[in-house]
């Protein structure tokens, strides 16, 4: 089996990205929700013509990771839209990184957190933030492992259900250190 790739996504992706998001939310947490508050979300939040204009604007960015030409997994980041009162138009938020069910847990959400978090760098450093669902654990850990910190709570509707999500936050200072890094990894490639 062939090595999953990670690249950019392009307007020309919108309908594979716009697939892969209702299809992973879905796999994820469709269970959560009644069938009919879930599909009014999907076609809001991951419909063709959201994700064509996600696409097309210059203050987002979206990947995707493809195995033997099919989408298994994405991440998307721009403008902090998460409610919290030190959010400022300088802030940058991880909105989404998903991977299909059979794709989770080997090893592949590193590299595309990794790309993403680059990105929302790629102009200085400035603070990263995270909406993460209060029951999720596993994301917890793992973005904690990684420097952010819960700094709020709000709630996320689906249709009637609102779900408990924390807030997390990684302060751009301390990307100075990533940026350093990161630039060292791209001279001195493994």
């Amino acid at each position: 089996m062939p090595e999953p790739t990670l690249r950019r996504a392009t307007p020309a992706d919108a309908e594979t990205l716009s697939e892969i998001g209702a299809r992973t939310f879905a796999e994820t947490f469709g269970h959560l929700y009644p069938s009919g508050d879930l599909a009014a979300f999907l076609a809001e939040a991951y419909g063709l013509e959201v994700t064509r204009a996600d696409l097309a604007d210059p203050e987002k960015a979206a990947w995707l990771v493809e195995a033997d030409g099919q989408a298994v997994g994405y991440a998307q980041a721009g403008p902090c839209k998460l409610p919290h009162p030190e959010v400022t138009a300088a802030c940058g938020e991880l909105q989404r990184l998903y991977f299909v069910k059979r794709w989770q847990g080997r090893g592949l959400g590193a590299n595309l957190f990794a790309e993403t978090l680059a990105w929302l760098q790629a102009r200085g450093p400035r603070d990263v933030w995270i909406g993460v669902w209060s029951e999720n654990f596993g994301a917890q850990r793992f973005y904690g492992r990684h420097g952010f910190e819960k700094v709020g709570e709000y709630g996320f509707r689906v249709g009637a259900t609102v779900d408990h999500e924390f807030i997390l936050r990684r302060r751009a200072e301390s990307f100075a250190s990533f940026a350093a890094t990161t630039a060292q990894s791209e001279h001195n490639p493994a």
